[in-house]
């Protein structure tokens, strides 16, 4: 009796152990959705798995939604692209180690039309301030997420807050939480204004009639990073995998897997690496 006692414990020993060393393999990511649409998310988190055997599991929303998901400890690391917001996100104690790892920048697109008179404006502000003035329909994802940050980001600059409830012209995608890409095929749909990251853009390009109007302000660069979820708030995550994550994100391969991305399809730069690491060997 006492034998098979024992070999029982063993058992049990044995399989918890082996279930502890399972859910260390695998790190939960709570992404923003445009990267992961894009495909360089999924890409990078399946070369990662080749590499270390080690399971990238990935859920997409906008950047604010994805750290509200994250506040609940069930992950262990986010990829975000609102700086506000993550500045937030880790001064409340929910995130540490914030490291950058790619941008790339956002466009307004409107109709080949432009019923704005806004095309080869240099400053985005002033752009948004003439669409407003001429009330020319302006599509907003509305969901606080990274794009509409910083959306509202140039409004602010502008001096000006839309409101969709009020202004005609400024509309509210409706499902804008579903993504970039829904919210620009909406937007194409009604011929309007709206800011969209490049990435998408050149995605979407070949089916919408919308097209870049004002671009390279600097206003629009697109900081995209990751933070690591807080292990002394939530014990339970993955820490140690988190980070070795981060660290190759930020090292060689995948910084030159982020250069390299779709160029060839679409014969311009989806991405840039930006790594405080590849940006020191690369100065």
């Amino acid at each position: 009796m006492r034998s098979k006692i024992i070999v029982a414990t063993f058992i049990a020993f044995t399989f918890m152990w082996s279930s502890a060393a399972f859910a260390a393999d695998v790190v939960k990511l709570s992404s923003t959705i445009g990267p992961i649409d894009a495909g360089i998310v999924p890409l990078l988190a399946k070369t990662y798995e080749e590499r270390t055997g080690t399971k990238i599991e990935f859920e997409g929303a906008g950047t604010g939604a994805t750290l509200e998901k994250a506040k609940s400890g069930n992950f262990d690391m986010v990829i975000v692209h609102a700086r506000q917001l993550e500045d937030k996100f880790i001064a409340d104690g929910f995130g540490v180690d914030r490291r950058d790892i790619m941008y790339n920048d956002f466009v307004i697109l409107g109709p080949e039309g432009d019923p704005a008179k806004i095309k080869g404006m240099k400053h985005a502000d002033a752009a948004f301030a003439q669409i407003a003035l001429y009330g020319a329909t302006f599509v907003t994802r509305g969901d606080n997420s990274g794009t509409h940050v910083k959306e509202v980001e140039v409004w602010d600059k502008a001096g000006m807050h839309p409101d969709s409830e009020k202004d005609d012209w400024y509309v509210t995608f409706s499902m804008g939480n579903l993504g970039n890409g829904q919210t620009t095929l909406f937007a194409n749909r009604r011929s309007a204004y709206l800011l969209m990251d490049r990435a998408t853009y050149l995605i979407q390009k070949s089916g919408i009639k919308l097209v870049p109007l004002v671009e390279k302000d600097t206003i629009l660069l697109n900081f995209i990073a990751a933070i690591q979820v807080n292990p002394e708030k939530f014990p339970g995550v993955n820490a140690k995998g988190a980070k070795a994550f981060t660290d190759w994100l930020c090292g060689d391969e995948a910084q030159s897997i982020i250069k390299d991305f779709e160029v060839q399809r679409y014969k311009e730069p989806l991405f840039f690496p930006n790594s405080d690491e590849w940006n020191e060997k690369n100065k």
